[in-house]
């Protein structure tokens, strides 16, 4: 598939807007699931950005009849809006009647989906780069994008929720190395998952973190090592995940930005106002800008 090339606008901007946690369903409290839809449009249309990210939950699975209809009504609006998506997966997407690789599929009928299955010898569905090009040429490479899948339900013998295995990290590791090598210097770079990993939790204890902590950090019990390689790679600025409802906020360790979304699905639990994460890059300056935005807002 012809992917739709990303690129810094000529202010040297580029916009993402992050929608987590829909967990839009089929016929359970529907009218819950319609004003998330609603809101989203909003967002979009306020915000015009250059790419939207589905952090995952984007369908509440076990909750549905008809998954593979869901997550075509979940994604309707973003495909329709002819702005690049891209989607990585939650622990509720794939839980029931459905798999990654299906989801992906659905995906892949519009054609301004980003999204890839990614390399099939590691761990994951969702696995995947997407590099942003300069203003004045589209074929120099100006910052890059990661998405990881953070999987679901780690085995029982460890209990709680998977972690980004050391595979992924290794894969990371070396299409970092391989961009910065191709374009002469480390690329400034985000990354995205579900399923926020355990610096999240280590980030607000040291009580310099802006936002809300209304739950606890539902990070894996094991410690995979992704932010100790982001940090030795040297790209990755910034962090963002969904997963814990009752959070929003963003926290700097070690010089990377650690940011929860905002929970966007009013068909689930938690009381934060529902919205949106905005993301600002910046061409040729590490660093970016970022808020939520809410419904109030618009």
């Amino acid at each position: 598939m012809a992917h739709n090339k990303l690129r810094f606008r000529s202010d040297g901007t580029f916009t993402i807007v992050q929608f987590t946690d829909m967990h839009i369903k089929d016929g359970i409290e529907p009218e819950k699931d319609v004003q998330t839809l609603a809101l989203m449009q909003h967002i979009i249309a306020s915000q015009k950005p250059d790419l939207i990210v589905l952090t995952g939950d984007v369908i509440s699975s076990y909750d549905v009849e008809d998954p593979e209809g869901t997550f075509r009504r979940a994604i309707a609006g973003v495909a329709q809006s002819a702005i690049p998506f891209a989607v990585i997966y939650g622990n509720h997407d794939s839980e029931k009647g459905i798999t990654r690789q299906r989801l992906n599929e659905i995906s892949n009928d519009y054609a301004n989906n980003l999204s890839e299955d990614g390399p099939e010898d590691i761990h994951g569905v969702g696995n995947y780069v997407l590099t942003v090009a300069g203003s004045m040429n589209e074929e120099d490479d100006a910052a890059v994008l990661y998405f990881f899948d953070s999987g679901d339900s780690a085995p029982e013998s460890v209990g709680g929720y998977e972690w980004i295995h050391s595979d992924q990290v290794h894969w990371y590791c070396k299409e970092s190395s391989q961009l910065a090598q191709k374009n002469g210097s480390v690329l400034p770079g985000l990354a995205f998952f579900h399923i926020p990993i355990p610096e999240y939790e280590q980030v607000w204890r040291e009580g310099t973190s802006v936002g809300n902590k209304g739950e606890e950090v539902c990070c894996p019990k094991l410690n995979s090592g992704l932010f100790t390689a982001m940090l030795e790679q040297g790209d990755v600025m910034g962090t963002f995940a969904g997963h814990d409802h009752d959070n929003d906020y963003v926290g700097v360790l070690h010089g990377i930005r650690l940011c929860y979304g905002r929970v966007t699905g009013n068909n689930t639990y938690g009381e934060l106002e529902r919205g949106a994460r905005i993301i600002t890059l910046f061409e040729g300056k590490r660093e970016f800008d970022t808020w939520i935005k809410v419904a109030e807002q618009i």
